[in-house]
């Protein structure tokens, strides 16, 4: 089943490469920005997890999310570029936009060669479509905030849920990725912590 490390990381973005779920009994991290529902007008997403089949495995809860949080990155980001009013935030949303797609790709390659073959599914999770759908309606400076806040949540919980699966997790390819990537995470999590809105 999933490894405890994955378990403790709820609704978290997997800023993957540039930087869940649930079972019918078991929760795994989903990657989405969490913070108060009264930040900027973006929904707390604290506890909502997106429900995936029961036969899924940990390796490929932890291919779902990594897919998941690409396709958050990348769907924030391009709200980024129309709504922010920063042009640091707009500069920090390209280099996800950028990172985010080759993460994505280098995710495909590494699922293909595996035996048997995993298949990401890219479907956002309850949380991480609630924050598109509240940064969705902001603009300017409010989004901004919203946006900031996002990325060092979501980049904050993608550090950990790569740690634990590199620690923990079942597949050694899948482990060499998320290994591969905790320094890239960490460097975009400080990256956000350092924006202004």
């Amino acid at each position: 089943m999933f490894k405890p490390a994955l378990m403790i990381v709820s609704a978290s973005a997997l800023a993957l490469a540039a930087c869940g779920q649930k079972t019918s009994d078991t929760a795994v991290a989903n990657d989405s920005a969490t913070f108060d529902a009264g930040n900027a007008g973006v929904a707390d997403t604290n506890s909502t997890a997106m429900a995936t089949p029961a036969a899924v495995t940990g390796s490929q809860a932890f291919v779902n999310m990594a897919a998941a949080s690409d396709a958050f990155e990348i769907t924030t980001s391009k709200l980024a570029l129309d709504n922010g009013a920063s042009a640091a935030v707009k500069k920090y949303a390209n280099q996800m936009i950028s990172a985010h797609t080759a993460s994505t790709d280098k995710l495909k390659a590494t699922t293909a060669s595996l035996s048997p073959a995993l298949t990401p599914d890219p479907t956002l999770s309850a949380a991480q479509q609630a924050t598109v759908d509240s940064l969705k309606g902001l603009k300017g400076a409010a989004f901004d905030t919203a946006y900031i806040q996002a990325q060092q949540a979501a980049h904050q919980q993608t550090l950990d849920t790569l740690k634990g699966y590199a620690a923990t997790g079942d597949v050694a390819a899948l482990k060499t990725f998320a290994t591969g990537l905790v320094p890239t995470v960490a460097a975009h999590l400080n990256m956000a912590k350092g924006l202004k809105a």
